[in-house]
């Protein structure tokens, strides 16, 4: 089908409110959508990794993209709901004689300067992984940078981190693609950790002796991997892929490796599996469930990915664990061998909460999924604090009970969330929908919602060809949603479950 072009105009009843019209100016992609009445232009890729927008869907005032659900206000362009930062350019648009023309592939650019931000107060933010970076960045968008401290215990600067186990490690992006975008304003101080928090009197200190005073103190210190325990677990070449630092290892161990041993057969561990078939290497995965993601996605969908990857080479241990690794070979624990240069650990991560515990802030039960008490305002036991990100367990209004979630959309979500509340921009409390995605080869999985067991589920589609749909309730309700190539109904449910 060829391609629209814009500047030769479309009849304007076909721009209804909401629909998403596609096409081209000087061979930039673009959108239209009309939003109360007026058409807007904009550029037709998200920021974040260029999904096509024309496939997503409009919502609210949102033009949402397809891929990881990055959302961007119609009217202004920006980006307005992570993982996207960047907006989209805008262009000029007329409306005339019943007809609409987008005259020129140059963006325009008529936003109104943000008027100066609320006085904030100091606030100081410990972690500058997904949450910590994204509350910052949103309140220095804002005009409130200065008054703002970042800290984070990594020498980089913050950076995606999705990336690690995906296309950073597969060698099909640079450490350049991983970057976030700085904080105008912000104080960033990296490879340092906070060693105390003194409640009385507000401080933070840091390991290196320095005392910071904080009007709001935000705890997003995330997770740590879970390291396996058998015998040779402590050898350099067993590995976890959390950091960047820990994928420049792997990458350049995989360099001299021939076989990789994966120890999990969770999202993580299967997308570092991918990526070392991407590198060339022969790839075991041992795994202590019979298939893979059979925890969170059920059966089904465990037998399709453990076909896919097979179909790529991967050969699967299930139902197993390693007993002893020596650096060639891994005993397990039915007395088989599998051969190997290196492992990787994919088994899960913990929340880091020995600050928070040593502050005596409130913790869930672990029954619950342990992590930091909080309100739906993310605001700890001490209303000074808050925590977010993969540490807090907040409040479900549609599951009636807290749920601590461990994704990278949700954490930054959370941070934002968090900023506006504390320039009152937001009256009501926290309440986005979890989501995440997961790659495996040319599969893209997406998930909307929470549930704690994929026990209830109802399959619609075709698990085979890869076109399906996974519809999971809790206590008989529908709580969440996995899909393979129906990007659409994700989107569709997720917009469901927020008016809800």
């Amino acid at each position: 089908m060829a391609t629209r072009d814009l500047a030769d105009g479309i009849a304007a009843t076909e721009l209804t409110e909401g629909l998403i019209v596609a096409g081209q100016v000087d061979g930039t992609d673009i959108v239209l959508v009309r939003h109360r009445g007026r058409v807007c232009a904009l550029s037709g890729q998200c920021t974040h990794l260029k999904a096509p927008l024309a496939d997503g869907i409009v919502v609210d005032g949102t033009i949402r993209c397809p891929w990881h659900h990055a959302r961007f206000d119609v009217e202004s362009g920006e980006a307005v709901g992570a993982p996207a930062f960047a907006p989209l350019e805008r262009f000029s648009v007329t409306e005339q004689d019943g007809h609409v023309h987008v005259a020129t592939a140059h963006p325009v650019d008529d936003r109104v300067q943000e008027e100066s931000a609320p006085a904030i107060g100091r606030v100081v933010i410990v972690g500058a992984g997904a949450a910590g970076h994204a509350c910052a960045e949103m309140l220095a968008r804002h005009g409130a940078g200065a008054s703002v401290t970042l800290i984070g215990d990594e020498a980089d600067e913050p950076y995606d981190r999705t990336f690690c186990s995906k296309q950073y490690l597969a060698g099909k992006a640079g450490r350049e693609e991983m970057a976030l975008p700085a904080p105008d304003g912000v104080t960033l101080r990296t490879g340092v950790t906070v060693a105390a928090i003194t409640r009385d009197d507000r401080t933070v200190t840091l390991d290196d002796g320095t005392s910071l005073p904080y009007e709001t103190l935000v705890l997003a210190t995330g997770a740590e991997p879970v390291r396996p325990d058998f015998y040779g677990s402590n050898r350099d070449d067993v590995h976890v892929v959390r950091t960047v630092s820990d994928a420049d290892r792997l990458i350049a161990a995989s360099v001299q490796a021939r076989r990789a041993i994966v120890v999990g057969s969770s999202y993580i561990g299967l997308e570092v599996a991918a990526s070392l078939i991407g590198r060339g290497l022969e790839v075991a995965v041992v795994s202590d469930t019979d298939l893979p993601l059979e925890k969170t996605a059920g059966t089904e969908i465990g037998a399709m990915i453990r076909e896919l990857h097979g179909a790529k080479g991967v050969t699967f241990h299930p139902g197993r664990r390693i007993a002893q690794w020596d650096g060639k070979v891994a005993m397990l624990d039915d007395g088989t061998h599998v051969e190997g240069d290196l492992v990787v650990a994919g088994v899960g991560v913990a929340p880091r909460l020995a600050l928070a515990e040593a502050a005596g802030l409130a913790l869930a039960d672990k029954a619950d999924g342990g992590g930091v008490a909080v309100d739906d305002r993310l605001r700890t036991s001490d209303p000074a604090i808050h925590a977010i990100g993969d540490i807090a367990s907040a409040p479900d209004r549609r599951l009636g009970h807290p749920i601590r979630v461990e994704h990278w959309v949700v954490a930054q979500r959370m941070g934002q969330w968090l900023a506006r509340h504390l320039l009152g921009q937001v009256s009501d409390g926290y309440d986005d929908v979890p989501f995440f995605w997961s790659g495996h080869y040319d599969l893209s999985l997406r998930y909307v919602g929470h549930v704690a067991s994929p026990e209830d589920r109802t399959i619609d589609g075709d698990v085979a060809a890869r076109d399906v749909a996974v519809h999971f309730a809790e206590d008989g309700r529908e709580q969440a949603l996995l899909t393979a190539g129906r990007d659409r109904l994700s989107l569709e449910r997720e917009a469901e479950w927020e008016r809800r």
